[in-house]
């Protein structure tokens, strides 16, 4: 085994063995899960056992979600943006619960907000669906909460980038370098 593979093998254990009861011991997988034909996700993300990243979901996409033993759909978007649906009573109608963390400018790419997703993300100890306009958002999320959960800076660019993290990468290097996760 190569001293990169050791390294990105370290960064992904230490990642997995601090996170929510319900993702430890599982590891990053990047197939499809059942029955998910959901418009704009899938296409580039990764999963963590419990966690569906994604963009925004169409009506179908929702229904998908809910089949594939989603309990939850955790909406990053701004309520001014335009989602083609009435989210929430779409989500509830199918069983689900639908949570609302807006995450409006870069300012909003934080460690405070990626603690707060963590926390929801904990609090339903069930496999959940987090989305944004197109998975940047989420992706951006993740990367910091595996900082806080003690990933290095590249294993969590790597989390974040698995999850839909493009052009909001430079704000995450900004949060890294920082250097001041809270806890």
């Amino acid at each position: 085994m190569s001293a990169f593979s050791r390294y990105a093998l370290t960064g992904i254990c230490i990642v997995l063995t601090s996170t929510p009861d319900f993702v430890l011991g599982q590891e990053f997988r990047g197939e499809q899960p059942p029955e998910a034909d959901i418009q704009n996700s899938f296409d580039r993300s990764t999963y963590l056992d419990g966690i569906t990243s994604l963009g925004q979901p169409s009506a179908a996409g929702l229904a998908d979600l809910a089949r594939a033993g989603n309990v939850a759909v955790i909406d990053l978007r701004g309520p001014d943006e335009k989602r083609g649906l009435e989210e929430r009573a779409a989500v509830e109608e199918l069983g689900m619960e639908y949570v609302s963390l807006p995450i409006i400018g870069t300012a909003n790419i934080n460690y405070e907000n990626a603690a707060q997703l963590w926390q929801i993300i904990g609090e339903f100890n069930q496999s959940v669906a987090i989305h944004c306009g197109s998975g940047n958002r989420v992706g951006a999320l993740l990367a910091l909460g595996a900082k806080l959960n003690g990933a290095e800076d590249g294993a969590a660019l790597s989390i974040g980038r698995d999850n839909g993290l493009t052009s909001l990468e430079s704000t995450v290097l900004q949060r890294l370098e920082e250097n001041r996760p809270i806890q």
